[in-house]
């Protein structure tokens, strides 16, 4: 089963226990062997610059998968690269490649080894924690921020196509305005189901 859950704000300034609030709720369903989420905020944020450079990534939040962040980030500016019908969301033009962004990955990671550590698959972390909660603890100063999370897909080409299939998901992943992405991916030993949590942004 696929779970979504989309919302997308807009406002010039919120409070975290307000966003925190909005972003919580999620449901819906349809079918691709695994479970999948998203949420986008546009709000203002603290300034600051997030370049950054590739890091090595634990195997433990790449799900073992050997050229990981190169492969990702590739299929992510595949998808990008053409325009892209996202269902009730409408039509997006082609948009520009996204940068890997390490401040955006420590976010993800912690989400996903959050979720299979304490067995949930919600954008709130087991905290109380909003995704703009945990890009901005990353020292990401964000204008804009979005999340797809998925549970179940085996690979990163299975689990991309979940998200473009899903009209929330693919306008996450084909907003134009954002400039950085990450995706974690950590797997649930219980089950071997791997758990996957995408996080965009633009930088004030």
């Amino acid at each position: 089963m696929i779970r979504t859950c989309n919302k997308r704000l807009s406002l010039p300034a919120i409070t975290t226990a307000l966003l925190a609030a909005l972003l919580a709720g999620c449901g819906g369903g349809s079918d691709d062997g695994g479970s999948a989420a998203s949420t986008t905020s546009s709000v203002s944020a603290g300034t600051g610059s997030t370049a950054q450079t590739a890091s090595a990534i634990a195997a433990s939040e790449r799900c073992g998968i050997d050229g990981y962040q190169s492969a990702m980030l590739a299929e992510i500016n595949r998808r990008r690269a053409s325009a892209q019908s996202c269902g009730s969301r409408g039509s997006f033009p082609a948009a520009g490649a996204l940068s890997w962004n390490n401040q955006l990955f420590a976010a993800a990671a912690g989400h996903a080894k959050d979720m299979v550590a304490k067995g949930f698959f919600s954008h709130t972390g087991s905290s109380g924690s909003s995704v703009a909660d945990r890009v901005s603890a990353a020292g990401y100063a964000w204008s804009t921020v979005a999340e797809n999370i998925a549970a179940g897909q085996p690979g990163i080409t299975r689990v991309v196509d979940a998200w473009m299939n899903s009209d929330g998901h693919c306008a996450n992943l084909m907003n134009a305005t954002v400039r950085d992405v990450a995706v974690a991916c950590v797997v649930n030993t219980a089950n071997q189901s791997n758990y996957w949590v995408m996080n965009l942004a633009k930088a004030r």
